[in-house]
């Protein structure tokens, strides 16, 4: 069974939409999101779901995720990355009440965002 299976569609989908709730709020990193909040979301889900093992919705929809090349042209430092997981733990602990759950999910993060950082 793959982590997006236990998770659920419905469960990844709210905790991709309190992430971005707290995005849009964050002094640090909300300058990073500019646009479409829905599409931002969109292709986060898309994403996520993909990452997590579930059906290859961002691949269908985009291509190759190639997350780094994606993010170049953003400015990603450690405060940047670390805000990010920081409000990605928010969102998972919000609606994953089984610890061991939110944290094997949370543990899925921060390999990625570290990779992600550039500046």
């Amino acid at each position: 069974m793959t982590l997006y299976e236990i998770v659920g569609k419905e469960r990844l989908h709210a905790i991709v939409h309190s992430f971005y709730e707290n995005v849009y709020q964050s002094p640090i990193i909300s300058h990073l999101f500019e646009g479409d909040r829905s599409i931002i979301e969109e292709k986060q889900k898309k994403f996520l779901t993909q990452f997590l093992g579930g059906p290859k919705l961002y691949s269908d929809a985009y291509g190759h995720p190639r997350m780094r090349m994606r993010h170049l042209p953003f400015a990603i430092d450690k405060e940047a990355k670390d805000e990010w997981l920081a409000l990605m733990r928010k969102a998972i602990y919000k609606h994953i009440e089984d610890e061991e759950l939110a944290e094997t999910l949370y543990n899925c993060f921060p390999k990625v965002a570290n990779h992600m950082r550039n500046s």
